[in-house]
């Protein structure tokens, strides 16, 4: 007889988590690109960003943001527009060459130091940097440290296996006074595989939570035809605020 072990860990929202382990290469993601399943993709900005932006700003000017897996975000164009230094990091170059000319933002491409491989897409203004290697090559040696981040697909999007290792690149580009906006996904994992992964709250706090505070700002249902069609029957965004403990 065939056994199958399901591991079940209780979490906030009252369901069985079943731990999803399902993991996806750089070439899988490439893959996406290339075929266009790329309905994460959003046209137009993301309305927690635009909401809860000054969270991120807290009155500061002239930001480095950094955005991991930035894909073709069109929300880098908006900040960069107001005023702020744009860092992004993809495994996709179909992405980040359709950023810019989907922009009209005239680019060079340039090799990066110390990243075998790696390419630097910048506009020819210097305000947008976007590198396309694996997240995990970069360093603050490389791209520096940020005031702000916007994560809005990439944490949910992280093999879970690899989530600590993500959130140790992230706190070691973290200014002591970073202000990083993070969007989780809340769903029952029962019936979805991911990605987007499901991420409890108990979750962002065992992995953020030795060395930074966050708060939840709000919670939204984003339930639509697309989650449907994966089987489920609701589909809640979390977004949080999260800041260096010496600096809440």
């Amino acid at each position: 007889m065939l056994c199958i072990q399901i591991q079940i860990m209780s979490n906030p929202s009252g369901l069985p988590e079943i731990k999803q382990d399902r993991v996806l290469t750089s070439e899988d993601w490439n893959h996406k690109w290339e075929n266009r399943n790329i309905g994460f993709h959003e046209e137009n900005i993301h309305p927690l960003l635009a909401e809860f932006l000054k969270e991120m700003i807290n009155g500061r000017t002239h930001l480095n943001i950094f955005f991991p897996f930035c894909g073709k975000a069109v929300d880098m164009k908006w900040l960069a527009d107001l005023g702020h230094n744009i860092v992004g990091v993809d495994v996709s170059e179909i992405a980040l060459k359709e950023f810019f000319e989907e922009h009209s933002i005239a680019y060079v491409e340039e090799e990066v130091t110390g990243i075998p491989e790696a390419k630097l897409f910048k506009s020819t203004s210097g305000n947008i940097c976007l590198y396309c290697c694996n997240i995990y090559l970069l360093s603050d040696s490389v791209i520096g440290k940020f005031d702000g981040i916007w994560d809005r697909g990439a944490l949910v999007a992280v093999n879970p296996r690899e989530r600590e290792r993500y959130v140790n690149v992230l706190l070691s580009l973290m200014n002591e006074d970073v202000r990083y906006l993070l969007v989780t996904v809340d769903y029952d994992p029962k019936l979805h595989a991911g990605p987007p992964f499901y991420v409890p709250k108990s979750e962002v706090e065992a992995l953020f939570g030795s060395l930074c505070n966050f708060k939840q700002l709000k919670k939204v249902e984003v339930f639509t035809d697309k989650q449907k069609l994966w089987g489920l029957d609701f589909f809640f965004e979390d977004i949080y605020l999260l800041t260096r403990k010496s600096h809440s």
